[in-house]
């Protein structure tokens, strides 16, 4: 971790209080508890497990508590919302765990295609059970809000065309919060042989004591804001951001909105971003749409042009939270928040964050690839 954003995580973070009580970050509500007792036993009956990971946080997602009996079953980890990853990165994830021999996939739950690649894996990986086996259990697991249920209704679907699926369809519970899922359901399939698969509630370990892992979660969206705060979780975006430079990479994404030019919407509406997220079912107009590339753009310009005119340093954490401290004030006036609104700071966080997890900011994998003899 670069000396400025490890600074910003211990000093503005850890002794501010990482949550409500400080220190490790303890979100493990009752149904946790329970899920994780009910998952561990139906783990010894699954013929095969597929855990699901966040591509932008690959390592980070998994679930410690869990990954030694993972290990002992088939698995195929599949890494969720590979849309909001970066490709240029997403190929070294791949290298990295192919060298520790674990089945891998990126994936986008909302794609068929993708998910029938899985799937193959998944088939693949089960031919020589079903040989000798009438039914066969397929385990989804995972931590909260990296996509389980999204995957297993497309499954579903998939199932559906090619396969004569007795009974009335049930779909999981698809919801932009962690924790939706809070009891473990079955869906069958497939005939001859039967296959079931489960979808599991998403659990956590029941205390995170690596600060910037439970950071990574929270950016994500697997750990509720409110137990980490806005803020914060803000604050370490911006600081994340501003150590890799990634602002000053905006300017070449698109230079004619750079240079100042804006399309204009042809009506005024109230258009608000958490609107963009995949779950809303309110879909955008024209009118929208330029509503929202021009907000970003004004983002991406707020933040290029304090990052490029930044004369600190930001290894130096002071220098860096004092960047942080304006990128503030002029995100407020680039995401239009007024400026006497009581909750500006909150309102601006909120905002940016739902730029960020929509990928409207680009795509990004938070992890850093560990370093091995076969991955450079």
């Amino acid at each position: 971790m670069r000396s400025g954003l490890k600074g910003i995580v211990k000093k503005g973070i850890g002794e501010m209080g990482f949550n409500a009580g400080g220190g490790a970050i303890n979100w493990f509500p009752g149904h946790m508890a329970a899920a994780t007792r009910a998952i561990r036993n139906r783990l010894k009956l699954a013929d095969l497990v597929i855990e699901v990971r966040d591509s932008r946080i690959p390592l980070s997602s998994a679930n410690e508590d869990l990954q030694p009996q993972l290990a002992a079953k088939r698995r195929v980890i599949a890494l969720n919302k590979k849309d909001l990853a970066n490709p240029n990165i997403m190929h070294k994830w791949i290298r990295y765990f192919d060298s520790r021999k674990q089945d891998c996939i990126p994936i986008s739950a909302h794609s068929k295609s993708s998910v029938q690649k899985l799937l193959e894996v998944v088939e693949f990986k089960l031919k020589e059970v079903i040989s000798r086996e009438p039914t066969l259990l397929v385990m989804v697991v995972g931590v909260p809000n990296v996509g389980k249920s999204a995957l297993i209704n497309s499954i579903h679907q998939i199932a559906l065309s090619r396969f004569a699926v007795q009974g009335k369809k049930k779909r999981a519970t698809v919801g932009p919060l962690p924790g939706v899922t809070q009891d473990i359901a079955g869906y069958k399939i497939a005939h001859k042989p039967s296959i079931y698969m489960l979808d599991t509630p998403g659990v956590l370990v029941p205390s995170i004591p690596d600060i910037e892992t439970g950071l990574k979660l929270s950016l994500a969206g697997s750990v509720k804001d409110s137990v980490v705060g806005e803020e914060r979780i803000a604050r370490y975006l911006l600081a994340v951001l501003n150590t890799r430079g990634t602002p000053l990479h905006w300017k070449h994404w698109n230079n004619r909105k750079m240079d100042g030019i804006r399309y204009e919407s042809e009506e005024k509406h109230k258009y608000d971003p958490k609107d963009l997220r995949p779950n809303r079912r309110k879909s955008p107009s024209v009118s929208d749409v330029v509503y929202v590339e021009n907000l970003v753009t004004e983002v991406q310009c707020a933040m290029y042009k304090t990052l490029a005119e930044f004369n600190g340093n930001v290894e130096d954490e002071n220098d860096l939270e004092n960047l942080i401290e304006q990128q503030f004030e002029v995100l407020q006036k680039a995401l239009k928040i007024p400026h006497k609104a009581s909750e500006a700071r909150l309102m601006v966080s909120k905002k940016f964050l739902t730029l960020f997890r929509t990928g409207k900011l680009g795509c990004f994998i938070l992890d850093d690839v560990p370093e091995t003899n076969t991955v450079s």
